[in-house]
């Protein structure tokens, strides 16, 4: 396999002052992608709850700061967690801990900052999400551990990062339903496929470093299984859609992520990390586009 790497040091985050470097790339502000896929579940849960537009608006913007700091969190607990193992691994030994570029000291300073803001953000948002809050903590926590124990973290992944769909939920409309728990269900699927598809980046370095993922699970029988995760995805998303009452707009614009979905099963090639890598960013516009398709399911 090619050696690869996706640690973008140039662009914005190469101008910055030398000393925030470090903390930019920690954080992983060089790639947005991870922000963007966290902001989305609970993006789609908002839209779907039927708030006031107001507050709506008001919810989007607090989801997409706390977004942006718990994603960083995330990044920060998981790089502690591994950064032996990172030194051992292509993609990832220049991270700024495994590369000795900020010690665990500093990394521990900067995640009580992000967390910080992170409470702020939630204590904005309603007793309910409070609490869901406060438990996605544990998710964080527990992810990096879960890729030692089991075949499975990006079920773990999933249920941390599509979080956001039971807490916006609650959020917009103060109570947790039929609707929310396909949403989330379906987050979590969506989630399955596309981690499946980057983990393929480090499959030979995990496998000789220990650590264990569905990439090496499946191996060359991912595309089946991509096919089965996101098929059981757009199941839920029309289940939740059917419980939200949403018109039959919503079940058409579907079609377009469906095909978005497809694209990636027929063009995964898990022996090219580049290509591995372009299809899990490519989730971007399968978000936006369920996000639109609730838009219009609300018409």
């Amino acid at each position: 396999m090619i050696a690869h790497t996706d640690i973008a040091a140039h662009g914005w985050v190469g101008r910055l002052p030398a000393r925030l470097r470090p903390y930019a790339l920690l954080a992983r502000l060089d790639r947005p992608i991870g922000v963007w896929l966290l902001f989305l579940p609970g993006l789609w849960s908002l839209l779907l709850a039927r708030a006031a537009p107001g507050r709506t608006l008001r919810l989007v913007l607090l989801f997409a700061l706390g977004a942006v700091v718990m994603r960083a969190a995330g990044c920060v607990v998981n790089d502690m967690w591994d950064r032996d193992l990172d030194r051992r691994v292509t993609r990832t030994r220049g991270r700024p801990l495994a590369s000795g570029a900020l010690s665990l000291a500093e990394a521990a300073g900067f995640l009580a900052l992000l967390l910080a803001v992170g409470l702020a953000v939630l204590l904005a948002l309603g007793r309910l999400a409070e609490a869901l809050g406060v438990f996605s903590l544990l998710l964080v926590a527990l992810y990096p551990l879960a890729k030692r124990v089991t075949w499975w973290p990006q079920i773990v992944l999933g249920l941390t990062f599509g979080w956001g769909a039971p807490m916006g939920y609650a959020a917009a409309a103060g109570r947790l339903d039929g609707a929310a728990a396909a949403l989330y269900a379906a987050t979590i699927l969506w989630i399955l496929g596309y981690d499946t598809i980057y983990a393929h980046q480090d499959r030979e370095d995990d496998a000789l470093v220990g650590v264990k993922s569905t990439a090496l699970l499946f191996g060359a029988r991912t595309r089946p299984f991509l096919a089965a995760c996101y098929a059981g995805t757009l199941a839920l998303l029309v289940a939740a859609g059917a419980a939200a009452g949403l018109s039959a707009l919503y079940f058409l614009a579907l079609l377009l992520p469906a095909g978005l979905l497809t694209r990636q099963i027929l063009g995964l090639d898990i022996g090219d990390p580049a290509r591995c890598l372009a299809l899990f960013k490519a989730n971007r516009e399968v978000g936006l586009a369920v996000a639109a398709a609730i838009l219009l399911g609300r018409l």
